[in-house]
């Protein structure tokens, strides 16, 4: 091999090493690439009609045979090279142990600059891009190397069974953590809002419906066993589509009446309580603890948009609706906070004026705290459990690193409170 390559004119053969420095690193940059690109990019960029990264997606399948075959061209080149720069520099200087010495580092150098380094660093920096072009020439070598692919891959494999190791089959597939990473650290490419809705999806599976429903204290029941007129007046003011109903006795909801079906019998004149009773469809209980995830798909299943929540004795301890859940994942419809201040955020002096009724997952969202909610899910639950009393005068707590100051409160619990931005926040206007 020596002596033909002796006969080479020199031009043929410092262009040959060069040849092969450039292919070896090809061969470096395109291993980088390939294990460093991102594979659902890849993925999205072949839907998009990327023909060159549908392919590297293919071969990143066959992670044994993509790798067999950089190896082995990468090794099979780093090793023709030393050969080829010792037969340069013995026919230019001679043969002596010093340039035998000198052609090796000089040969080492090469390889680690020109066939390594700089092209992994720029796999590793544009992974995707060249990972989508490499793989036309790697897919050839595939077919060429696969008889020795084949003894080398089944040699491996017997080795890697012997030793009790097993090759991971997951393909890439990200768990749930790693995917809340990614949205996360999207803020480049997914603004703050779809990025919130992506983590509030995340979060659903943790979500109760007592999270979200409305409280019992809140819900407006029509009862029908009061004057016809007084239910009329009800129905003719009231802003709900649907209204739970009783019949006497409020604990005990007989039906669910829908607002809209009553507008065409309210312009009669003699309306009997039997014409609203025949419009009432059967109320649907849920039992306290259902995941939001469940109750949604019931939603779905039976196209509904209204449950009732029910605790083990059967007593009514709210209402919740499928909008209430679509809250949940894309925030409030309106502006308007019925149980916080009028403006969602901190005022200049670092305050804030809450309801008792306040959700915690409300405060905790709009003022970017970590209040409790292993427990009461209202300011004034949290409150009250802390204190263990209603309060009988002005008082200060400090919970969860926020103080609060009671400003109002009755006998049955705590009315306002007014809130002090932890310092280690930001003041938000």
């Amino acid at each position: 091999m020596d002596t033909f390559f002796d006969e080479w004119p020199f031009i043929s053969q410092v262009a040959l090493v060069l040849f092969l420095l450039a292919l070896s690193g090809l061969f470096s940059m395109a291993e980088t690439s390939m294990l460093s690109s991102n594979r659902h990019r890849l993925r999205a960029m072949a839907h998009g009609g990327n023909a060159g990264a549908a392919l590297a997606e293919r071969l990143l399948k066959r992670m044994d045979s993509l790798l067999s075959v950089l190896l082995i061209s990468n090794n099979l080149i780093n090793t023709i090279l030393p050969i080829l720069v010792t037969g340069i520099a013995l026919h230019i200087f001679g043969d002596s142990g010093l340039v035998l010495s000198i052609a090796t580092l000089v040969v080492a150098l090469l390889i680690i600059i020109f066939s390594e380094i700089t092209p992994k660093v720029i796999g590793a920096a544009f992974p995707e891009k060249i990972a989508s072009n490499v793989g036309w020439f790697i897919l050839p070598l595939t077919y060429v190397l696969k008889p020795l692919l084949w003894f080398i891959n089944s040699f491996v494999s017997r080795l890697m069974k012997v030793s009790g190791l097993q090759a991971s089959t997951d393909n890439g597939v990200m768990s749930k953590e790693e995917l809340r990473s990614l949205v996360l650290e999207s803020n480049r490419f997914v603004s703050t809002h779809h990025r919130n809705i992506l983590l509030n999806l995340f979060n659903l599976e943790n979500i109760l419906v007592d999270d979200v429903m409305t409280p019992r204290s809140k819900i407006e029941v029509l009862d029908l066993s009061r004057p016809i007129d007084e239910v009329i007046e009800q129905l003719e003011t009231c802003y709900h589509n649907k209204l739970p109903v009783c019949d006497g006795d409020s604990e005990r909801i007989v039906g669910i009446l829908s607002v809209k079906k009553t507008l065409s019998l309210l312009g009669n004149a003699e309306l009997l309580h039997e014409d609203f009773r025949s419009l009432l469809n059967e109320p649907y209980f849920i039992p306290s603890g259902t995941p939001v995830l469940q109750q949604m798909q019931f939603f779905q299943d039976n196209q509904q948009r209204l449950s009732l929540v029910v605790n083990e004795y059967g007593e009514v301890l709210g209402l919740v609706t499928f909008e209430d859940i679509v809250e949940e994942l894309i925030g409030e419809f309106t502006t308007s906070f019925s149980n916080l201040s009028n403006d969602p955020h901190w005022l200049a002096d670092g305050t804030y004026l809450a309801s008792g009724t306040a959700s915690l997952r409300d405060l905790n969202r709009l003022l970017k705290l970590d209040l409790p909610l292993d427990g009461p899910r209202t300011l004034n639950g949290l409150i009250l459990e802390k204190l263990e009393a209603i309060p009988d005068y002005d008082v200060s707590i400090r919970i969860a690193g926020v103080v609060m100051e009671i400003v109002q409160f009755d006998e049955h619990g705590v009315k306002t409170v007014k809130l002090y931005q932890p310092l280690s926040q930001p003041n938000q206007d």
